[in-house]
């Protein structure tokens, strides 16, 4: 009768055993899965966060190349007036340098 007892034991034991085993198995997969979900929303989040900074860069880009532009037009504008000015004041210099030519002319 002890031998019966014994192997009631032993039996019981891997029952225990393959019940303890089977439970570690489906912590271990709700776990796993658990993790995969997790990464997933994170590889979601940074990828969202990843678009978002290319969108905020893009519209910096065009922002900076707006300001770019309208500063060379106003710097090509500046600089034609500077010219225009520059080639009047030569042109009334040198009228005014005729002028006295003439006028020293009929002096004489």
């Amino acid at each position: 009768m002890s031998d019966d007892i014994e192997t009631d034991l032993d039996e019981a034991e891997e029952i225990r055993a393959a019940e303890t085993e089977a439970r570690v198995k489906a912590e271990n997969k709700a776990e796993r899965a658990e993790r995969a979900e997790r990464m997933a929303r994170e590889g979601a989040q940074a990828m969202a966060e990843h678009l978002a900074s290319q969108v905020a860069v893009d519209e910096r880009t065009k922002r900076l190349r707006a300001l770019r532009l309208a500063k060379e037009a106003a710097d090509a504008q500046t600089a034609a007036t500077a010219k225009k000015e520059a080639d009047e004041a030569k042109a009334a210099k040198d009228r005014a340098r005729k002028t006295a030519a003439r006028k020293s002319a009929k002096k004489d």
